[in-house]
């Protein structure tokens, strides 16, 4: 180094560090490296200040461009790091982003020291920031720096281990390593995913990365991870953990522990893959899938299709948080679903839910469990299973625990269903073993009580359930618990718990972990990881050399399922539990001393003495004794064991001598075959010996036959097994080939139900067939073919792999024995059956199955799915090849998916796959057997529908499917599919003859014959196809069916065919017993059907006629012989006096809600649509008439269609009520080519439109929508004659149909594939804007439509377009540019021309610029108002007595006879009447907008300039009407979860309304009747408040009902309220209320109707004037009668508020109206008997107002009755008499003075000059003209005439309506009305408590006048009586003596006003009509009977 350089450095040193850091020249910066390193390296204080002042410095430090220099950075930091401690990981950010950026592309020492720099940042507690850093390296597009980032990502994770580095961030971004384009990288990411696997397991790795690799990485990886293996554990710690340590160690104490803790390893750490993965937002997806409509639809297909949607996007890993509230209702709701696949389906999501939220699902889970629990009542296997994997996943999730839902089990183990009490404990089993001690601790206390509860069930697998319960408790806390409840149990009880819980406790210590290692284990763990942890990189993971020590692949196994889960295993488990002891199979050693001893007493010394002798004579001598001797025991049993095991021994197995082996063997043999238990542990003891026997010629025969007796008494079972392994090992072939002929005879006396198939056919393969000698192969073959009788040809599938020789002698063999199956039943029987030998996994057949539940991998599955269609093919290869590999003999266990997975191949665009998933389906089904049925998911009808193709190759591996899957599962459990698919229209007509033809082979193969009654029906339906050979198909599978169920069978079950289907049905199949039910029509059609000839029957064409119908067909054919015609001919004149239509039991609505099209678009008729339509005409048309129809020959048509036109003009009615039956048979039609019937019905369709217009009926939407799609589809037909009468046809429509609602129509028919369709509906739009105007009905809104036209090819539908635009030009102007639309400049232009042309056109015709016509009929608008447009009637029709309808009907109109609503020109303001259209079709979210135009036009009609008030109160009652019934429909729309919105539109529009006067007199009574009722039905209503905005809402009502009472008119208010009064009909309400009777929501109701009437009252003195207090009386008198006498003295008793409220408005009335209120009733009978109660109510108030001097002045015309004005009054207020005078005879004159009142005044006039003859009445017209008082005069001598003659103006126009009969209504029928006169005391106590206005009592004066007054109460009635005789005789002008009559003076209080109001302004009332003869009552009426001498004398 140079002197100045030395310099250099020497002066840099005085600087600042971050100044020598950032030096120009490198060596200083190098220099102050050094000494930063060396100055760190220094410090031992973590806390030194220092390292706070260096840690900003490394990030520029790092970054350094000199090589040497950032290397020695690198120290510096190294060191620095060192010495630092936790608190400067803050720095580390900037750092690592530093070395990330600068240093992992350096030296390769460079790189090491920047890993080793981000280890000592983990160690520092940074790991999230390298983590952060490492995401930013392996992004680097240089791969030199990629391999080093993930290398120190390897090493981090392999040292510090996965709970200080997290593999979240690691796993994502390992995808992008996979497939990154360097080698070494890729290398590098997959020994990083190897040491992942070592941390977290290998099966949450392959989870999360599998679905991300290319398959080649797959394969790579799948090896590599073979070598996995160990456990993992960190060898570095964090600074913290190295702190505690350090601690830890200073602590003296503490050393012992810490020691032993490190001879304990670490246990492996756990980690869930659900925090590894990223949450899923499924809440997004699931709104645009279309989910809510699905749930909600009608089919449950489609219900099904929704929620599996849900349960596929709920099946992902781990979702995100959401409101999960409304789905879990509604999943509550599908759970309990009546379609079984629904609420399977929803069961599922509920468990995948749980699954993905977790403890987010908590909530919902409690309100789902007592759901889920109920419904485990369920027996199908499918829904149980479904039911318990959700409990499962609900509690391994986390969603609830035991010590929440204790209530829910309660209720569920008390459950009348014995299987949701043992499914229940069941699950509280599992859940008890899946939790931690600590809350089963908590939880035993209420779960013990339970489950001894539940061992007294008298189920037992309610019992053994408990049993599980108590045991999980036991195993999880011990017995303490348990120990007091166990005192309880009975010993038998006690015992089996006690068994059951030592089991499970040697269970647990057989199968638990080993002990903790000793230290030199935990040493050689170090060592390992010591080992790996010299891993610098991960791609040494790939090496393969060592052995990589990784965490356990095994997940936490769930223990055992609990005894019960199924009926068939808890009974299985419950026999073994209750087996005392297990049998010892190894025998014991016993010497033969004991042996002897043992049996001293039985068998003499002497003779086993001679046993061992070596004489062979004394041994044979002794065995004879010996066999005498146990022949004569009698207690055998004892000494069994002893006996065998003595021969055993002495002269045992080795006897050289063949006798005395003989008599060995017989002894044993009779033993075996004597004992009532023969002990296996005897049979192991002479199974060796008896087996070398067997191979011995001279003894073979008594040793088989002791084989065999071993069977016997053991079961074959356990014999073969240990057979198997002598044979095996013995050296002897003869053991070996005799000991399997042996077993061809077990098998040929035994069968096959004790053996385990599978070890039988193994030892065949591995041993018998693979041995040298001849002799065993053949003795092996011969057992196989015996084999093969009873399993059948299956066998073979386990035998596949031998050699070929010998499996042509196998095939030999199998000839021999052909498969018997059941036919072959065992000649022998086991004694004591041996459970554990049947194979558990063996099937009904006996073969094994297989369990591949494992090989079907989420990715095989996946790969069915993918979009690459060879990944597809390659999948259903795979599934072939697990079959395969199976033998072809599965179980059904795991492949609900893997069916599921299939189902969506079915449906593939790729033919070829369609045809291979259709093979592999049906070896499924063989493979799986009788359980795929169960399994398959309902797969089969998805089978079915690839009947359907159209390829011949297609159908035929469908039809080789269904071989497998009838072979596998019988054809009755397929009946159901067969049955929806022969029905099925797409299934084509091939499809349906081979499906016939299939069925036709196989219905015999049916168990029960009844099973093949559904397919009946459509097979009877297929007679009548197009196709012949579907027709003949059908009719030879009916012959089958005919024959196996016989005629009576067939005949019963096709009784309920419409005739002409039973007609073919009879024919075809000769069928006698049908005929008693048919009409002679049919019968006739049936007869002619056999008369034509062959030949005509040959020339016969099968054409589209067909569609209609074939039951006329062969009737029509040529060949009919003429006696025939005559026949049908004579039989149907017979029924011309019948009526052509029967309307008897029509009902329209059913009709048109049973029959569903699609509405605007067309689609050609289903054929049970046809049906039914066949079913209709039969039904309500003449048969002659109906048999025309329905004939395929078009003249029957032709004449059908005649007899119709005929009938039309004087059969209005009933062509209404069945018009849609005639629309539906016109466009049958209209589908078929016969161009001569189609003219006809064109000729007829306008007289028939004609006839409706006269009619003014209105099509209904049903009716529309089926006729219209057609006849616009149809209206581009290919003759032009056709064409033309169709488009007339259209162009009449608006005659029946608004214009507005037949837009729709045509703009569908604008998107028709053909051109001529298109080309006419464009015309006809045309044709509407000219003669229509553009702006009626929405035309303007097709124009865009028009427009797009204009861009089409064909030439035709360009000028179409052309000349439509021009034609709306014409009408617009340049407006039109605004409603076109978006155009290409090329169409613009074309346009632009053709406005011009026709702006020239209309110049030379003179018809003025385009658009004027329309600016001057709006200025004409504005000026004159609009009137042109035809009030609409009604839409909504309302009774009287509204209130008596309905609920459910409320607001829906009988449409069929509504007026016409002709679609005028108006123009302009106009607009209103659409949007009221809009409102009428009741639709809450549509009606929205016409309700804002609405609101608009009654805020403009307030403008006194305006002209459109007078079009609004036209229509004003039609628009109450309309919103009235809106009411209900938008706050049940709101309700059922919409916005409030619609809500508060319809009461803002009433409320607009009723704050115009004008509108609110306007509205009808009943109108006003149903918009209270709803109004104070929905104040009332305890939902509304819980709505949106409810208080909102709450308050409009109230308001609303203010404004109502305040504007409309009054007298209907009164009449209405008080006619609510009566209790209101139960379904009016809007819906049931649990908690409240009808009775409590009556007196609700009545209360509120109550105040309505309370704030009319208390205005009535200033509006007495406005009311018609006729009509006000007679509403009262109706109230009164209905109740009776009885019920009123009952109610007030009881202080009734409405009768007290009818009280208070009578005594108002006649407080302000005083004696002139007996004036007004003129619509009461008062001459009824027994009389009115009114009239009592009235003479009591009279008297009580008098009495206490309350009485209104009145003058004459308020005098009492009871005495004249001088004995009342002694000075009479004179002035108020002329006064009231006055006033009456100026409303008279204003009478005469209107043309249409005039009548009944001069009649009142006339009654006035009879009554007060002293009165001028012309002083009164001194003002009038003289002509007027010759007129009155003239009128008054006129009337006289007319009196004095006896005529009485029977029609007068009056004002108010007759007086109405009191008709009770017909749920509240009137009391009887009392004859006798009322008693004074009844009255006293009624009538004492009359309150005005509700707040206040009238109180008498004293009780002296209460007495006179109800003293004299008694006469008033005969009093009246007098005084209205009087009256009526002077107003007829009878000469009664004066002498005899009170004054007139003393009578005016009776004079009657005819319902006059009194301000002279006449009232009408549009619904109430004239008064005639029939309608008189009253006064006019009596005063009729009184001239005729018919009324006796009061």
């Amino acid at each position: 180094m140079s002197t100045e350089d030395e310099k250099l450095l020497k002066e840099a040193k005085k600087l600042p560090w971050d100044e020598r850091l950032q030096h120009k020249n490198w060596k200083v910066r190098n220099d102050a490296n050094i000494d930063l390193a060396a100055l760190c390296h220094s410090i031992t204080d973590p806390k030194d200040a220092r390292l706070r002042e260096f840690a900003p410095l490394f990030k520029k430090a790092v970054s350094d461009s000199n090589a040497p220099v950032q290397e020695k950075a690198l120290d510096a930091l190294l060191a620095f790091q060192r010495a630092a401690d936790a608190d400067v990981s803050r720095y580390a950010k900037e750092v690592c982003d530093a070395i990330c950026a600068k240093c992992l592309t350096g030296r390769p020492k460079t790189v090491e020291k920047a890993q080793a720099a981000f280890l000592l940042w983990v160690e520092l507690e940074a790991s999230e920031v390298f983590l952060e850093s490492m995401e930013k390296a392996v992004k680097n597009k240089v791969a030199k720096a990629v391999v080093p980032a993930i290398d120190v990502m390897f090493q981090a994770l392999s040292e510090f281990g996965a709970k200080v580095v997290p593999p979240k961030k690691i796993l994502k971004m390992l995808p992008e390593l996979f497939n990154h384009p360097d080698q070494n990288v890729r290398a590098s990411s997959k020994g990083l995913t190897l040491e992942l696997c070592r941390w977290i397991g290998k099966e949450p790795v392959k989870a999360i990365l599998f679905e991300k690799m290319r398959d080649t990485m797959k394969k790579e990886l799948e090896a590599e991870l073979s070598n996995v293996s160990g456990i993992a554990r960190p060898t570095r710690k964090i600074r913290s953990e190295q702190e505690k340590e350090l601690e830890e160690e200073a602590v003296p104490e503490t050393t012992g522990a810490s020691t032993c803790d490190e001879a304990v390893p670490d246990a492996p750490m756990e980690i869930d893959e659900y925090d590894l993965v990223d949450p899923v937002d499924i809440l997004t997806p699931l709104e645009k899938s279309g989910f809510w409509d699905g749930v909600k639809a009608t089919k449950w297909s489609e219900r099904r299709d929704a929620v599996a949607e849900l349960t596929k996007l709920a099946s992902t890993k781990k979702i995100a948080p959401g409101d999960f509230n409304e789905i879990s209702r509604t999943l509550k709701k599908l759970v309990t679903d009546v379609n079984l696949a629904v609420a399977v389906e929803a069961t599922q999501a509920i468990g995948n839910l749980a699954k993905g939220l977790r403890t987010h699902f908590s909530g919902n889970s409690r309100n789902l469990l007592p759901v889920l629990l109920e419904k485990l009542k369920e027996k199908k296997a499918t829904m149980t299973e479904a039911l318990t994997q959700t409990l499962e996943a609900i509690h391994k999730a986390g969603c609830i625990t035991l010590l929440d839902v204790i209530d829910d089990i309660r209720v569920a183990v008390k459950n009348k269903v014995p299987l949701v009490r043992s499914l229940t404990l069941n699950w509280v089993a599992f859940c008890i073993e899946t939790s931690n001690k600590a809350i089963v601790l908590k939880l035993h206390k209420d779960y013990v009580p339970i489950c001894m509860e539940c061992l007294n069930d008298s189920t037992p697998d309610v019992r053994d359930s408990s049993f599980s319960v108590l045991t999980a408790i036991a195993k999880m806390v011990g017995m303490k618990p348990l120990e007091r409840s166990l005192e309880k149990l009975d010993d038998v009880r006690k015992k089996k718990l006690s068994d059951m819980i030592g089991s499970a406790t040697d269970t647990v210590l057989s199968s638990g972990t080993a002990p903790a290692p000793t230290s030199g284990a935990a040493t050689s763990a170090r060592e390992v990881t010591d080992s790996s942890s010299m891993r610098r990189s991960a791609a040494s993971m790939l090496s393969g050399k060592k052995t990589v020590h990784a965490v356990a692949a095994t997940k936490k196994s769930g223990p055992t399922k609990s005894t019960g889960t199924k009926k068939t295993d808890g009974g299985q488990q419950s026999k073994a539990s209750a087996a005392p002891e297990v049998e010892d199979v190894e025998p014991a050693e016993m010497s033969l001393e004991e042996i002897e001893e043992r049996l001293n007493s039985i068998v003499k010394t002497e003779t086993i003495s001679q046993l061992k002798s070596t004489v062979w004579k004394e041994r044979l001598e002794a065995i004879g004794i010996l066999k005498q001797d146990v022949e004569n025991l009698t207690e055998l049993d004892k000494s069994a064991e002893l006996l065998v095991r003595l021969l055993c021994a002495v002269p045992g197995w080795s006897e050289k001598n063949v006798q005395v082996q003989q008599q060995v063997i017989e002894v044993i043999t009779y033993i075996a075959s004597t004992v009532k238990k023969f002990l296996k542990r005897c049979v192991v003891l002479c199974l060796l010996g008896i087996s070398e026997k067997v191979a011995d010629i001279k003894t073979r025969a008594p040793a088989m036959k002791c084989l065999t007796a071993f069977c016997e008494a053991v079961g074959p079972g356990f014999v073969f097994d240990r057979l198997y392994k002598i044979m095996k090992e013995h050296k002897n072939p003869k053991v070996l080939s005799e000991g399997i002929l042996w077993m061809v005879s077990a098998v040929e006396d035994f069968g096959i139900s004790n053996l385990k198939l599978k070890d039988i056919i193994d030892f065949c393969k591995d041993t018998g067939l693979q041995s040298s000698a001849a002799a065993t192969r053949n003795a092996t073959i011969k057992l196989i073919g015996v084999l093969h009788k009873f399993v059948g040809p299956d066998i073979k599938g386990f035998l596949s792999d031998v050699k070929p020789a010998l499996l042509s002698a196998l095939d030999a063999e199998y000839e021999k024995n052909p498969f018997e199956g059941a036919a072959a039943p065992p000649k022998r029987t086991v004694r004591a059956l041996d459970t554990a030998s049947s194979s558990s996994g063996a099937s009904s057949d006996g073969l094994p199955r297989e369990d591949i539940s494992s090989k079907i991998t989420p990715t095989l599955l996946k790969n069915l799915g993918s979009p690459d269609w060879k990944v597809r093919l390659e999948s259903i290869e795979a599934v072939n090849k697990i079959v395969e590999e199976a033998h072809k003999r599965i179980q059904p266990t795991g492949t609900a998916d893997l069916f599921t997975a299939l189902r969506g191949r079915l449906n593939d665009s790729n033919k070829n796959l369609v045809m291979a998933t259709l093979s592999t389906i049906g070896g499924l089904a063989s493979a799986m057997g009788p359980s795929v049925e169960k399994s398959s998911k309902g797969i089969l009808a998805d089978v079915l529908k690839c009947i359907g193709d159209n390829k011949k190759h297609m159908r035929e591996c469908t039809l080789t499917a269904l071989d497998s899957w009838v072979a596998a599962a019988q054809l009755d459990k397929m009946v159901p599919y067969i049955t929806v698919a022969l029905g099925d229209q797409k299934c084509g007509s091939e499809g349906r003859k081979d499906l016939f033809d299939w069925l036709s082979k196989h219905v015999s193969k049916l168990s029960d014959p009844a099973e093949s009654l559904p397919l009946l029906k459509p097979s009877a339906s297929s007679l009548m196809d197009k196709s012949s050979e579907v027709r003949k198909a059908a009719e030879t599978f009916m012959n089958e069916i005919l024959k196996i169920c016989g005629q009576a069978v067939v005949a019963k079950n096709l009784r309920d065919l419409p005739s002409p289907t039973m007609a073919i049905v009879a024919e075809r199949l000769k069928l006698s017993n049908v005929h008693e039910g048919l009409s002679d029509s049919v019968k006739m059609v049936t007869t002619s059907m056999s008369l034509p000839s062959k030949g005509g029957l040959k020339n016969a064409k099968h054409g589209p006629n067909d569609r209609g119908s074939n039951v006329g067909k062969a009737a029509s054919q040529r060949g009919v012989p003429a006696r025939a015609s005559v026949t049908m001919i004579s039989s149907q004149d017979s029924l011309q006096s019948q009526a052509l239509f029967n309307i008897k039991d029509s009902n329209k609505e059913d009709r048109e809600r049973r029959v569903l099209v699609r509405k605007f678009k067309f689609e050609e008729p289903r054929r049970e649509q046809i049906d039914e339509l066949k079913v209709d005409l039969f039904k309500h048309f003449r048969e002659d008439v109906s048999l025309r129809l329905w004939n395929s020959d078009f003249k029957r048509q032709i004449d059908g269609i005649e007899l119709l036109q005929k009938a039309l003009p004087s059969s209005g009615k009933e062509v209404v009520e069945l018009l849609d039956i005639l629309l539906r048979w016109f466009v049958l039609r209209f589908c078929e080519s016969n161009t001569t019937c189609l003219l006809k019905v064109l000729d007829f369709l306008p007289e028939l439109f004609d006839g409706l217009k006269d009619h003014s009926y209105m099509l209904t939407e049903a009716e529309a929508a089926i006729f219209l799609p057609c006849l616009i589809e149809k209206s581009g037909h290919n003759i032009e004659k056709v064409r033309e009468k169709m488009g007339e046809l259209i162009k009449q429509m608006i005659n029946i149909y608004s214009l507005p609602k037949l837009l729709p129509y045509i703009l569908e028919g604008l998107r028709s594939k053909n051109n001529r369709t298109r080309i006419e509906c464009v015309d006809i739009i045309g044709y509407f804007m000219d003669n229509n105007g553009t702006e009626v009905g929405g035309l303007l809104k097709n124009l865009p439509s028009v427009a797009a036209l204009t861009a089409e090819r064909d030439g035709e539908i360009r000028k179409a377009a052309l000349n439509t635009l021009a034609t709306a030009y014409k009408n617009l102007g340049d407006d039109v540019w605004r409603f076109v639309g978006k155009l290409s400049d090329a169409q613009r232009s074309m346009l632009d021309d053709r406005f011009k042309w026709k702006a020239r056109e209309m110049d030379k015709r003179r018809e003025g610029r385009p658009g004027d016509a329309r600016a001057a009929l709006r200025r004409s608008v504005r000026e004159n108002g609009s009137d042109v447009a035809e009030q609409s009637g009604e839409l909504v029709s309302r009774s009287i007595a509204g209130s008596m309808t309905s609920r459910e009907n409320f607001g829906y109109a009988d449409a069929h006879m509504v007026p016409r609503q002709m679609a005028t020109a108006a123009a302009g303001p106009a607009d209103w009447r659409e949007a009221l259209d809009i409102v009428a079709l009741g639709l809450p979210d549509q009606s929205v907008e016409g309700m804002k135009v609405i609101c608009h036009e009654l805020t403009q009609a307030v403008d006194p300039e305006s002209s459109v008030l007078d079009d609004l109160i036209k229509e004003a009652d039609r628009l109450v009407s309309c919103l009235s019934v809106m009411v209900p429909k938008t706050f049940n729309f709101s309700l059922s979860g919409a916005s409030s919105r619609s809500c508060k539109y319809v009461l803002n529009t009433l409320m607009q309304t009723f704050q115009i006067k004008r509108l609110a007199h306007a509205v009808k009574e009943g109108t006003l009747d149903n918009l209270i009722t709803e109004l104070l039905l929905w104040l009332l209503d305890e939902r509304v408040p819980l709505m949106d905005d409810g208080s909102q809402l709450l308050k409009a009502l109230n308001v609303l009902m203010l404004k109502i009472l305040d504007n409309a008119e009054r007298t209907s208010s009164f009449v209405v309220l008080i006619n609510l009064l009566r209790p209101l009909d139960p379904s009016r309400w809007p819906c049931p209320t649990p908690s409240e009777s009808l009775a409590v929501k009556n007196q609700k109701f009545s209360d509120l109707v109550v105040k309505c009437l309370i704030k009319l009252t208390k205005v009535l003195q200033s509006t007495i004037y406005e009311v018609d207090l006729d009509r006000i009386l007679q509403s009262v008198h109706i109230y009164l009668q209905e109740l009776g006498m009885e019920e009123i003295r009952r109610r007030a008793g009881a202080d009734d508020k409405p009768l007290r409220m009818v009280k208070t408005v009578l005594h108002e009335l006649v407080k302000l109206r005083g004696t002139a209120i007996k004036g007004h009733l003129s619509m009461v009978p008062i001459d009824a008997e027994p009389q009115p109660i009114i009239l009592a109510y009235i003479d009591l108030n009279l008297q009580t107002l008098a009495a206490a001097r309350m009485l209104t002045p009145s003058g004459p015309m308020g005098q009492t009755h009871w005495g004249d004005a001088a004995s009342n009054n002694a000075n009479p207020s004179v002035h108020s008499t002329d006064a009231q005078l006055k006033q009456e005879l100026a409303a008279v004159f204003k009478k005469i003075g209107d043309k249409q009142t005039c009548t009944i005044g001069l009649y009142e006039l006339y009654r006035i000059t009879q009554l007060y003859p002293k009165v001028d009445i012309f002083a009164q017209l001194q003002n009038a003209s003289e002509a007027f008082r010759t007129y009155i005069r003239d009128g008054l001598a006129q009337v006289e005439k007319n009196a004095a003659a006896g005529r009485t103006p029977s029609s007068l126009p009056l004002s108010t309506p007759p007086p109405i009969a009191s008709i009770p209504s017909p749920k509240f029928a009137p009391s009887p009305v009392h004859t006798k006169s009322i008693n004074s005391k009844t009255d006293c106590n009624e009538d004492d408590p009359f309150r005005v206005q509700g707040d206040s009592d009238i109180r008498l004066q004293s009780t002296e006048q209460q007495t006179d007054r109800f003293q004299s109460s008694a006469g008033t009635l005969d009093a009246l009586r007098e005084r209205m005789k009087s009256i009526q005789a002077a107003a007829v002008g009878g000469n009664f003596d004066g002498a005899h009559t009170r004054p007139l003076a003393s009578m005016n209080g009776n004079v009657l006003h005819g319902g006059t109001r009194l301000d002279g302004e006449p009232q009408t009332q549009s619904n109430i009509p004239p008064m005639d003869e029939r309608a008189l009552s009253g006064l006019q009426a009596r005063m009729e009977r009184l001239k005729s001498g018919s009324m006796d004398p009061l």
